[in-house]
């Protein structure tokens, strides 16, 4: 599994995402040291490295803010981002390529705004054509121009240093990586949005500052999973190029995920495919849909316990301003795949 940048995730995430605040001084001053440790890299990321030191932190942010959506997007499915091998978080999913290219885009967009990054700061996105003409244009917005470009230099590096024979499955599969690390860019973009602010006397708001503001990172794991769903099946042709198998759809766009082969039922577990299988997952007995017990559990069964869960309860609200809520425990019945 050779994935452009998810390699190293978990290294990465570990060491600097996980405590940016703790990074070691020698990680900040000197940029061999990290680059060197960093497990994974391709020569080309290695000296993107060496030369955006400061970046690698956000590179690791990025990374968890994609592991974290990847599990969200499918915890209700038999295979829930999660691997039976730590040194890789991701399966071999279209989407896991594009949510960590996305994610990516999102954390050194922001991280340029925030003045965190020495070779980028602010937007200096166009003025947007039907923005109010009294409006100010010019707040300090995410620089989704730098970090989409950073992203596609960066993430992609390891998949333009390969060479394959042309009409192989490993070029295919490469072609087939680029695209829908494309189309996790694609989608930040496409979702960031107009952001103002009010001025005037009492909130009069005769006077607006606007910037660029990427949208929550929940909404691009909502329009990636809708892609994931609607994937388009490809082949290589006799040119070596990657085409749609079925002709009678339209074929996919730059914005569209597409995959070479169907996934694996991930019903047991695959050191190969990174399935950790469905024994011993909870599942829901009244549930038609991918989470009920009869398809999560593959037609194995399931059993049922009891357990018992704390909540909050008996909420009240005090003046002021605080809600002050009791623990109560409760019995329910819990069903798990055998």
């Amino acid at each position: 599994l050779s994935l452009s940048l998810l390699h190293y995730i978990v290294p990465l995430s570990r060491s600097l995402a996980m405590n940016p605040l703790l990074i070691p001084e020698a990680y900040i001053i000197g940029a061999q040291p990290l680059c060197s440790q960093l497990v994974g890299l391709s020569q080309g990321q290695k000296k993107l490295c060496q030369l955006y030191q400061d970046h690698m932190q956000y590179i690791g942010e990025g990374a968890k803010t994609g592991i974290r959506e990847c599990q969200y997007q499918f915890r209700h499915r038999r295979w829930n981002c999660s691997t039976v091998d730590n040194s890789s978080v991701f399966g071999r999913t279209a989407f896991t390529y594009a949510i960590s290219a996305a994610g990516v885009v999102n954390a050194v967009s922001r991280a340029c705004r925030e003045g965190e990054l020495s070779s980028c700061g602010c937007s200096r996105a166009a003025r947007p054509k039907d923005l109010p003409r009294d409006w100010l244009w010019g707040g300090c917005g995410d620089n989704l121009n730098y970090g989409y470009r950073f992203s596609k230099e960066f993430v992609d590096a390891r998949e333009r240093e390969k060479s394959y024979p042309k009409g192989s499955y490993e070029s295919a599969r490469l072609m087939m990586n680029l695209h829908n690390n494309e189309a996790g860019r694609r989608t930040v973009s496409d979702l960031a949005h107009v952001s103002c602010k009010c001025h005037g006397v009492s909130g009069s708001c005769s006077l607006k500052t606007c910037w660029l503001q990427l949208a929550d990172f929940r909404k691009v794991g909502d329009a990636l999973k809708e892609k994931y769903d609607s994937a388009a099946a490809m082949k290589l042709n006799s040119r070596g190029k990657l085409v749609q198998m079925h002709s009678k759809f339209n074929p996919p766009t730059s914005h569209d995920l597409v995959y070479i082969e169907s996934s694996p039922d991930y019903c047991l577990k695959n050191q190969s495919t990174g399935s950790l299988g469905t024994v011993g997952r909870l599942c829901n007995k009244t549930s038609e849909g991918m989470d009920g017990c009869e398809l999560m559990c593959c037609g194995r069964g399931y059993d049922q316990y009891k357990a018992q869960i704390v909540e909050r309860c008996h909420c009240k609200f005090h003046w002021c301003c605080y809600v002050k809520c009791k623990r109560c425990t409760k019995t329910v019945d819990q069903f798990v795949c055998k």
